[in-house]
């Protein structure tokens, strides 16, 4: 059984790296262990657990700044959130739906680069990272960025932590962007398109700054807890506009009348049924647990086809650009058959059993050139190979 080492405070946090670099040893780092499931199982000598090294340290509402140590829950971060009426624009999926596990901590959340249905207006997590602090695989501490954007100058290194799974360094603190929640948010739903792509292509060239595009297949809408969309009994294309009330509204009806020719009907959703269904589209909640799990990100106009020629359950997301994929288990997550339906973009095996992830490339298999520049930024922050082995 592997050594646990659950550090209170950052200094130990540095101790507990300069230990498994003098001895040789490598981490599995963790916050909840909610994620433990996305990458290859992790075969290391000790956890570095950070789960208490935990807390808001800085929130100024005003200023649309937060900064928080690695370990601190989400729930702590969004009540905190709630109570000023803002929220992480970039909308991060929970893990719940996918490995079963509640929760996740804001060091888990910038390390996985999570994001979700808004990130085709508002960006990715990465691109709300301020700053942060850390330490690397040489036992030193080290930062980047600030607290306000005008202090991220020099080497924008929070680009190169968001996503890294943990492989470049321990994160111990994270500056991040906050922005107000809208005042209002409703969906335009278009059953039966005719065809998803022409009526998501509309939308997009439309001006009435659309923040999220999603398609369910009837099967997919048939499971949802909102009426509208459950008993719809066919496809639902789902558009969500939101805003101060006035704009909503009058977004909302141009947007209907720009949609009505291409499907057989359009309804709209007001506030707390929208929330309901995009937080559904967000956290993947339509897939039942035995199915393996596979996420694509491909050009928009693809992703329909794409996804309807890998005979799975799907649903998309960004207009397209996102398939949730959703396959029967077998004992390679049908790779070959997932990723050569692929013409370009970068395809992930978001669940599957220990075993066939460890056979496989869970992530998009890197060119030779980016694969060597990969492996040197790796040694660089990490040269001795401690942090998450075999993760990614």
């Amino acid at each position: 059984m592997a050594d646990i080492f659950k550090p209170e405070k950052g200094t130990q946090v540095l101790d507990a790296v300069k230990w498994a670099v003098s001895n040789k040893a490598s981490l599995e780092i963790i916050g909840q262990g909610t994620k433990r499931g996305l990458g290859r199982a992790v075969e290391a000598k000790a956890v570095l657990d950070m789960s208490n090294i935990s807390g808001i340290t800085l929130y100024e509402p005003e200023e649309l700044v937060m900064t928080a140590r690695a370990g601190t829950p989400l729930t702590e971060v969004q009540a905190a959130l709630d109570d000023a009426n803002q929220m992480l624009a970039f909308e991060p999926w929970s893990p719940k739906s996918i490995y079963g596990a509640e929760g996740g901590t804001v060091g888990g959340m910038f390390a996985a680069n999570v994001s979700g249905p808004r990130r085709i207006l508002a960006g990715a997590a990465r691109d709300h990272m301020l700053g942060f602090k850390a330490v690397s695989g040489r036992g030193e501490d080290f930062k980047s960025g600030g607290r306000v954007v005008k202090n991220v100058t020099g080497f924008d290194l929070t680009k190169l932590m968001a996503g890294s799974m943990g492989t470049l360094g321990v994160m111990t603190e994270v500056s991040f962007k906050v922005l107000p929640k809208p005042e209002k948010s409703r969906t335009v739903l278009l059953f039966g398109a005719s065809s998803e792509t022409k009526a998501m292509i509309a939308a997009q060239s439309s001006p009435y700054e659309v923040s999220g595009y999603a398609h369910l297949p009837r099967s997919m809408a048939e499971r949802s807890s909102v009426d509208y969309v459950k008993n719809a009994g066919q496809d639902v294309t789902a558009f969500r506009i939101e805003g101060p009330a006035p704009s909503v509204t009058v977004r909302c009806e141009a947007l209907r009348k720009l949609l009505a020719p291409l499907g057989e009907s359009v309804e709209e959703l007001h506030t707390t049924n929208s929330q309901a269904l995009w937080a559904e589209i967000r956290d993947v909640s339509y897939f039942t647990p035995e199915k393996q799990i596979w996420r694509l990100s491909v050009t928009p106009s693809e992703g329909p086809e794409i996804a309807k020629s890998l005979n799975g359950e799907y649903v998309l997301d960004w207009a397209g650009g996102l398939i949730w994929l959703a396959l029967d288990p077998s004992d390679d997550a049908e790779v070959d058959k997932v990723r050569g339906a692929m013409q370009s973009g970068h395809a992930t095996c978001m669940r599957a059993a220990d075993a066939v992830r460890a056979k496989i490339d869970v992530f998009q298999p890197q060119d030779t050139a980016l694969a060597a520049l990969t492996k040197r930024v790796r040694a660089g922050f990490d040269p001795h190979g401690i942090f998450n082995p075999g993760r990614v």
